[in-house]
């Protein structure tokens, strides 16, 4: 497929954050596969073009999970948080994408 299937402005609304935590960076480094927080209606195809047209990488495959809203307490009442989807994206071999982290002392 490519990327010129899906309009720029959908794709740039695609991607919504990285996703940083320690089982991130673990599954980074064993299956060479990064992982965003994406919108909630993104289909598998688009997370595949918007990630090739955003950081020039070639995209293997995508797999997506639905992750729950934790429920939580303020005062009696309890809250939910809201649900969200991420997508595990495995690029090709030998391609990276490095998240400049920027630390201000």
């Amino acid at each position: 497929m490519s990327a010129n299937k899906f309009s720029d402005e959908r794709l740039i609304k695609v991607l919504l954050a990285p996703q940083i935590s320690e089982k991130a960076t673990l599954v980074a480094e064993k299956n060479e596969q990064v992982i965003f927080r994406v919108a909630p209606d993104a289909t598998k195809l688009e997370i595949k073009a918007a990630v090739e047209m955003m950081f020039k990488v070639t995209v293997d495959s995508v797999q997506v999970a639905n992750v729950k809203g934790k429920e939580k307490r303020m005062g009696r009442i309890m809250g939910r948080r809201n649900d969200w989807k991420k997508a595990y994206v495995s690029l090709a071999a030998g391609q990276e994408i490095n998240f400049a982290v920027s630390e201000q002392g």
